[in-house]
């Protein structure tokens, strides 16, 4: 079943892992084998091969770089200019890949609507993956002017926050609302028709973009505080504000966000029993509190700083997500539902979202 993946961090992975995803995953896990400056070297999951294999044709790409303040101990960027020059170097990558047959940028619905098709009527077999493009924390914007520049270079969604504190917004694992900038940034976002993306919102933050923003929202990677208590997930008050919005909520894949009590860097996959089918219940989860599987996607975020040591324990490409399909099918999920959750939610979430 043709399959959208509602967060990729494609450039990220490009660029600081220096990750060449053209080549078949194999080949990439070979290549990273015995390093160790990143975590989750020779175990990632995600190639532009097994993206083809998993019929997952479309997602929501990001950029993402963030500033750190001195005494911000996150890894980031000395200064906003830098942060949006890394940010100008991913753009540069996905324009190679458009380059080279691999990918193609879709700004609008025709060219959405052209996509898709494409995809749900036996694509050839190096057929390019559709992206819209997505900014993962804003602190590279360097100023508003810098938002409508942007825009023109096909930037559809914002999320203002990432982790820890930000310029326009704090984020997973710090407090407060938006940032006076924060607000200003919201307003411009609305009046441009830039998506927001309310994942990594702190509670606060949460509940001052939705009173100030009345257009598009979404959560691209966001799982159920129900179920997982932190901060990082959305309680039950939040996933209904965003139900009311028709929002569509991306599953994500991070296992420390699957189930309760994870510890990063000890707790393994095979200790808590993570499955694929563990994200099940967070999507039941969201569809008992819609009432409807109207809201519900996926948003994998698979290979976003972490790969085979902190996901599902049965899942070792990112063309293993077709299982959710079938789990979801066992599950009593009629074929429409199923449909939905898999491609058909976040493909009308983006026609009723992106300019004509």
């Amino acid at each position: 079943m043709f399959l959208v993946d509602g967060h990729l961090d494609l450039s990220m992975n490009a660029l600081e892992w220096n990750r060449d995803l053209t080549l078949p995953l194999a080949d990439v896990r070979r290549r990273e084998k015995g390093k160790t400056d990143k975590v989750d070297r020779g175990v990632g999951v995600c190639t532009f091969p097994e993206m083809r294999k998993g019929k997952i044709g479309l997602c929501i790409a990001t950029q993402i770089a963030r500033y750190v303040a001195e005494g911000n101990n996150l890894p980031g960027w000395h200064a906003p200019e830098i942060a949006w020059a890394q940010t100008q170097g991913q753009l540069a990558y996905y324009r190679a890949m458009e380059r080279a047959g691999q990918m193609k940028q879709i700004v609008d619905r025709a060219g959405l609507a052209q996509h898709v098709a494409l995809w749900q009527n036996n694509p050839p077999a190096d057929a390019p993956i559709g992206y819209v493009l997505s900014l993962e924390g804003a602190d590279s914007i360097v100023d508003l002017s810098y938002l409508e520049t942007a825009y023109e270079s096909g930037l559809r969604a914002i999320g203002p926050a990432h982790y820890g504190p930000g310029r326009y917004s704090p984020g997973t694992g710090a407090e407060g609302g938006l940032t006076a900038a924060g607000f200003e940034l919201v307003k411009e976002m609305q009046r441009l028709g830039i998506i927001l993306d309310a994942t990594h919102l702190t509670d606060e933050a949460f509940w001052d973009a939705m009173k100030i923003y009345d257009g598009p929202v979404w959560a691209s990677h966001q799982n159920c505080r129900a179920l997982v208590p932190h901060q990082r997930q959305f309680s039950d008050e939040q996933l209904k504000e965003l139900i009311r919005r028709d929002a569509v909520i991306g599953a994500a894949f991070d296992a420390w966000m699957m189930v309760p009590n994870w510890t990063r860097g000890k707790t393994t996959p095979q200790e808590t029993g993570c499955k694929i089918e563990t994200i099940a219940l967070h999507i039941d989860h969201i569809c008992q509190l819609a009432g409807t599987a109207r809201h519900c996607a996926i948003g994998s975020d698979l290979d976003g700083g972490y790969g085979l040591e902190q996901t599902a324990l049965d899942l070792d490409s990112i063309a293993d997500l077709q299982q959710v399909g079938v789990i979801l099918k066992k599950r009593g999920y009629s074929d429409a539902d199923v449909a939905g959750i898999m491609h058909g939610n976040w493909v009308r979430k983006l026609g009723d979202s992106l300019p004509k």
